[in-house]
C-alpha cells in the first residue's frame, strides 16, 4: 500500500491527474483512488494497493512539477514525535555563516557550510574548521546576530504550535549552538534542543566547542531515543535541508526535505518546495481550523 499527497495547483487538475494515473498504470503500480481531501481543499491523494515509493515520487512530480509531497506505506497521521533540524530549516539562516559576518569572514565560512550541507565535506572537520576560524570574537556578537539576522522561516510557529496541541513531542535538534538554539527553541515552542556549545572564556569565543559534537549521529541517536520513549507504532515526523540530515530523515516515518539539498531531498519521502512550514501541517491532513497560530 502507497499514500501519495501533494499541493496540487488547481487549474487543469483533472486533466493531470488522469495523465498521471495513466502513467502510473503504465509502470505497474495501478492507482484504487485519486481525489483531493475534504478536509484540506488543495491536497491531491492517491492511493496504490503496491508499488515503488521513489518511482512513485518520480512520476508525480514528472507530471505536477516541483510540488509539496509526501508519500507514505501506511494511512497517514499525525505524529507523535517531531525531530527537526534548525538552520535553513526552522530558520531562513545558517547561523555560524551570520555570526562569521561579525567577523569578517563571512564568505569564506559560507562556503564551507555550503559544501558541508551537499555532504562533500566531513560534517565535524568542516565545524571544527570554522568554529576555529571566529577564535577571538566577541561573545555579545552572538546577542546582536540573533536580534539583527534570525529569523524563523513562514509557518515554523504554527507547525510546531499545531503539533504540540495535537500531542505531538517537539524536538529541536542541530549541527549548530546553543547560543543560537535555545532562544530559537523557545521562540518556536520546542520542548527540548540538543546541539553544540561554543568555547567562551573572558567574554570571547575560543575557536573551539565545548564538550562533544553534535553531528548527523546525534541527531539520529536523539530520534530513536525519543521514539524509544513513545512505545510502539508511534509515528515520527522528521525535518531538515543537508546531508547530516539524512539518518534521521531516513529514520522517520515522515522524513521531510524542506527546500532541500539535492542528497537530502532524495532520501527523503516527502518535500516542501515552496517556503511556508504550513505545507505540512496540509499534507499530514490536518485542517486549517486546527492550526494553533504561534
Amino acid at each position: 500500500m502507497l499514500i501519495a499527497r501533494l499541493i496540487a495547483d488547481q487549474q487543469g487538475i483533472e486533466t493531470r491527474v488522469d495523465t498521471a494515473t495513466r502513467a502510473l498504470a503504465d509502470a505497474g503500480m495501478p492507482v484504487a483512488m485519486a481525489g483531493m481531501l475534504d478536509f484540506c481543499g488543495d491536497v491531491l491523494q492517491f492511493a496504490l494497493p503496491h508499488g515503488d515509493a521513489a518511482q512513485l515520487t518520480a512520476l508525480l512530480v514528472e507530471h505536477f512539477g516541483d510540488v509539496d509531497l509526501l508519500v507514505a506505506d501506511h494511512e497517514i497521521e499525525v505524529p507523535r514525535l517531531f525531530v527537526s533540524d534548525m538552520d535553513s530549516t526552522m530558520i531562513g539562516q545558517e547561523c555560524i555563516d551570520e555570526l562569521a559576518e561579525f567577523a569578517g569572514l563571512k564568505e569564506r565560512v559560507a562556503a564551507i557550510t555550503e559544501r558541508a550541507m551537499r555532504g562533500e565535506l566531513d560534517f565535524a572537520d568542516a565545524l571544527t574548521e570554522r568554529v576555529s576560524l571566529l577564535e577571538g570574537l566577541e561573545e555579545t556578537a552572538i546577542d546582536r546576530c540573533l536580534a539583527e539576522r534570525i529569523v524563523p522561516v513562514p509557518g515554523a510557529r504554527t507547525l510546531v504550535a499545531t503539533l504540540t496541541e495535537k500531542g505531538c513531542r517537539t524536538v529541536l535538534v542541530t549541527g549548530g549552538f546553543h547560543h543560537f538554539a535555545d532562544p530559537v527553541a523557545e521562540r518556536l515552542g520546542f520542548e527540548r534542543v540538543v546541539g553544540n556549545r561554543l568555547g567562551v572564556h573572558d567574554g570571547k569565543l575560543t575557536g573551539e566547542l565545548a564538550g562533544p559534537i553534535s553531528d548527523a549521529s546525534t541527531k539520529l541517536a536523539t530520534l530513536e531515543e525519543e521514539r524509544g520513549q513513545l512505545g510502539e507504532g508511534a509515528r515520527v515526523l522528521a525535518t531538515g535541508d543537508g546531508a547530516n540530515d539524512i539518518p534521521m530523515i531516513e529514520a522517520a516515518d515522515y522524513g521531510i526535505a524542506y527546500r532541500a539539498k539535492l542528497k537530502a531531498r532524495d532520501a527523503a519521502n516527502g518535500r516542501i518546495a515552496n517556503e511556508n512550514l504550513t505545507s505540512i501541517l496540509k499534507l499530514l491532513g490536518i485542517p486549517q481550523s486546527d492550526w494553533v497560530e504561534g
